[in-house]
């Protein structure tokens, strides 16, 4: 165990009322693969903004023969993105089971923990919002004359569809995966982990920017206004969630006492 792993586990212990809990390496390791994978996590997203912006730019200048050329380099982008994130949630769960493989005692859930209890419906209403808000206006330009227009459109309602199929997946991993745990402290850890996974695997970064992107057409139109507005509704709606809602911590022991 890496002397900085160590140390940000002992942080993270304590950040979630852990904190008379000695890191052990297990705990350390699931926490190292987690940064590890958000910090590759936001690369890519980075890459995809830099790649969509730049396509869409060139696409501007491409004469009527090519004009699907910037659609099917859009559509690749998005596809890589999804595949990315999806091969970074399954590579953290493979260093949950190999951490869980060399524990000589494992501890097991009390409970069955469900959606309600380890994403919350607050989060959940939020997220089924922020994907239809998003997808009723990609349907709505549908009939707009700007073909540019319409391409990003179909491509916006591709990514929404694909984006939410690979969350519904990871959700379904995460809550059926067994606990990697072999004592109360790592087993509650367990379970706050699970909770910050879910609510980071929600975070619509991905929904918020393909509208704002892809949905600018030749020119200004009321859909530029729509697409912003719904990113600063987005942020707000977010931000009175997290405050409404109860921290990691305590929503990860509520999820434990629930019987």
């Amino acid at each position: 165990m890496r002397e900085a792993d160590h140390t940000e586990a002992g942080r993270w212990l304590a950040r979630h009322g852990l904190a008379d809990a000695e890191p052990t390496p297990l705990i350390a390791a699931r926490l190292a693969a987690r940064s590890r994978a958000k910090a590759a996590g936001s690369f890519l997203l980075a890459v995809f903004l830099l790649g969509a912006a730049l396509t869409h730019v060139l696409g501007r200048l491409a004469d009527d023969a090519s004009s699907w050329l910037p659609v099917l380099v859009l559509t690749a982008l998005v596809v890589g993105l999804l595949v990315g994130q999806w091969l970074l949630g399954w590579w953290v769960r493979r260093v949950d089971l190999r951490a869980g493989a060399q524990l000589s005692r494992r501890v097991a859930h009390p409970v069955e923990l469900g959606w309600p209890a380890v994403l919350g419906r607050p989060h959940a209403v939020f997220t089924v919002a922020t994907f239809s808000g998003a997808g009723l206006l990609a349907v709505s330009v549908l009939p707009v004359s700007d073909s540019s227009l319409r391409y990003g459109a179909i491509v916006v309602l591709i990514s929404l569809a694909g984006s939410g199929a690979g969350i519904i997946m990871q959700l379904r991993q995460i809550l059926a995966s067994p606990a990697v745990a072999e004592d109360e402290t790592s087993l509650t850890a367990d379970v706050i982990m699970r909770v910050e996974d879910t609510r980071a695997l929600v975070t619509p970064s991905l929904v918020w920017s393909l509208p704002a992107i892809l949905l600018s057409g030749e020119s200004l139109g009321w859909w530029n206004a729509v697409s912003v507005g719904l990113v600063v509704a987005g942020v707000a709606a977010l931000y009175l969630v997290e405050m409404r809602t109860a921290d990691v911590g305590t929503a990860a022991r509520r999820a434990m006492a629930i019987r």
